[in-house]
């Protein structure tokens, strides 16, 4: 019979083009090696807002275009999640700031009160200065504040007291992480720790 001769490389090649195509299944079914998407993508989460600051002047969110974002809701009569909630979330923005100073420079840590009656602007901008001067406090009239709270998805009430001014509010427990566009990209592990806050700055600020 008269047979070809084979290349001797062909079974070599063979091989290597078979590396080939597992390596590129690998980075496919990894996403390429590509960060994933952001767990809030196409979330309706956010909006357009009007809020003041602890000046009294008007804030509002196309004032922060171009920056991201990262907005924690609470009250600063909070006996004690929420001033342990903006301590971890200012620390883990500190350390992102030190390890990636041109990247924090992009982020903007804002503090939203839920309880606009007692939190006042000035309330809200000692409040806010105890976590650092890079926190933003800021408060509104009650129909503003019940329209951001209602953009994030945010819960809260008044609970009982025992005065007008001596009472707790119960809210939804959480720190959003929006993008320059405002749209939602994540959000802040403020329940675990500082580390683990800084991560997720890292992990989604450009």
């Amino acid at each position: 019979m008269n047979r070809r001769a084979m290349d001797p490389k062909r079974p070599i090649r063979f091989c290597l083009a078979l590396l080939g195509a597992a390596a590129l299944l690998t980075l496919s079914a990894c996403g390429g090696g590509a960060a994933s998407e952001p767990p809030l993508q196409g979330a309706a989460i956010g909006g357009d807002f009007t809020l003041v600051d602890k000046t009294g002047k008007t804030v509002r969110a196309a004032d922060f275009k171009g920056r991201y974002t990262a907005l924690y809701f609470g009250y600063t009569f909070c006996p004690d999640v929420c001033p342990l909630d903006v301590q971890v979330l200012m620390q883990g923005y500190r350390s992102f700031a030190k390890a990636h100073p041109d990247l924090a420079a992009k982020v903007t840590p804002l503090f939203v009160t839920i309880d606009p009656a007692r939190d006042k602007p000035e309330v809200v901008g000692q409040f806010a200065a105890h976590f650092g001067k890079d926190l933003i406090g800021l408060t509104g009239s009650d129909a503003q504040i019940a329209q951001i709270a209602k953009s994030y998805g945010v819960y809260y009430k008044k609970g009982a007291g025992s005065g007008p001014n001596a009472y707790l509010m119960d809210h939804s427990r959480a720190a959003y992480l929006m993008g320059p566009e405002g749209q939602p990209i994540a959000l802040l592990p403020v329940d675990a720790n500082a580390e683990a806050v800084a991560a997720e700055f890292a992990k989604w600020v450009r």
